[in-house]
């Protein structure tokens, strides 16, 4: 495997060919993937600083195991990124300094790492040392006399600088990614020290401030919460992801009620048209196959799954009528993506990448 930081997207799962390929293997075509994975490795794959869940070695490993582990070779060069990943946290936690959103986030940091070894289906010491560090997150930091959450950072999610910092929300960048990878390691009965402690702590910073894709530092410290406004409600930064992640704490926590606050959460929000509204195309990542297959996997652990059978009918008619709009063809923003959702299936564990199974 190559150690470099810039190779061809093609290795890239978001839009490049390995996305695809998890179109190809979940409808059992293995020849039209076999071609895409081919399409993939061609100039190399990344295990250097850029490897990620959803870059490199790690995520040509999660898109080989959707039929069988992956060969021992990729899973012990995705090992040496973990671990690479896990020294460099260690050692920024030991410096006292604030994290950015690249060491702990869904796409390119240790949550996506952790989805990743969670998907092996067995814990391993590696896993333990991933979702430790999760919790480490939950732990206030201390800055200039102040107490910031653990996971605030100075960075946006393009590494740009934000003035005081901010607390993300989302489920791609933000602490809804740490919340859901704890949340399904405990599922599994995987428990690690402070575990049960962190997902409270998570959990809470969303009731009170999820409405909101993130928190500045004087919102932070204002008496009250910022008041609600509404938003495009999308899996990536929006209400349907944090609800599943709220959902899957619950679930993990045996708390039925904030079970069915989650989900009173998606009905309303599937139900409102100020909300719908801000959905502009039929893509994974922001549009109407995000929430289709979110609120499927919200309709499957409820109790009461009939009280998503009108929204799914509705979300599946409108990512029909938007599909062939879609000028890309990859898997997060694009027709591969998309077509996924449509078909509605999951034999593959596909979703597992989304944090939502």
């Amino acid at each position: 495997m190559t150690e470099t930081m810039a190779l061809p997207r093609t290795q890239d799962l978001s839009e490049g060919a390995l996305g695809m390929a998890l179109l190809h293997l979940e409808r059992g075509d293995l020849t039209s993937a076999r071609g895409s994975l081919e399409r993939a490795v061609a100039a190399g794959v990344s295990a250097g600083g850029n490897a990620s869940l959803f870059h490199g070695a790690p995520a040509l490993e999660f898109v080989l195991s959707r039929v069988g582990p992956a060969n021992r070779d990729v899973r012990e060069v995705v090992d040496r990124v973990v671990a690479a990943r896990l020294a460099a946290a260690r050692r920024r936690l030991a410096s006292g300094a604030l994290p950015r959103l690249a060491e702990f986030d869904l796409i390119r940091g240790l949550t996506g790492l952790g989805a990743l070894l969670l998907s092996r289906g067995e814990s391993s010491p590696l896993l333990k040392e991933v979702l430790a560090y999760l919790v480490s997150l939950s732990r206030p930091i201390r800055v200039q006399g102040r107490e910031l959450p653990g996971w605030w950072t100075g960075f946006g999610p393009a590494d740009e600088e934000m003035a005081g910092g901010h607390g993300n929300n989302g489920v791609a960048h933000g602490i809804t990614g740490p919340l859901a990878v704890l949340s399904l390691a405990a599922r599994r009965g995987i428990w690690v020290p402070g575990h049960h402690d962190a997902i409270d702590v998570f959990a809470r910073w969303l009731d009170r401030y999820g409405c909101h894709y993130w928190i500045t530092r004087a919102e932070l410290f204002a008496p009250e919460p910022p008041t609600p406004v509404p938003a495009r409600p999308s899996w990536c930064y929006g209400q349907l992801g944090i609800a599943r992640a709220q959902q899957l704490a619950a679930i993990a926590l045996g708390d039925s009620a904030r079970q069915l606050a989650a989900e009173d959460i998606v009905v309303r929000t599937l139900a409102d048209p100020a909300h719908l509204g801000r959905i502009s195309d039929a893509s994974l990542c922001h549009g109407w196959a995000g929430l289709l297959t979110v609120t499927r996997a919200v309709a499957d652990d409820s109790p009461a799954p009939e009280r998503f059978t009108r929204l799914i009918d509705d979300l599946s008619m409108r990512l029909t009528s938007d599909l062939d709009r879609l000028s890309k063809p990859g898997f997060m923003e694009g027709r591969a993506g998309a077509h996924l959702a449509v078909d509605g299936t999951n034999t593959t564990g596909w979703t597992h990448i989304l944090l939502i199974t």
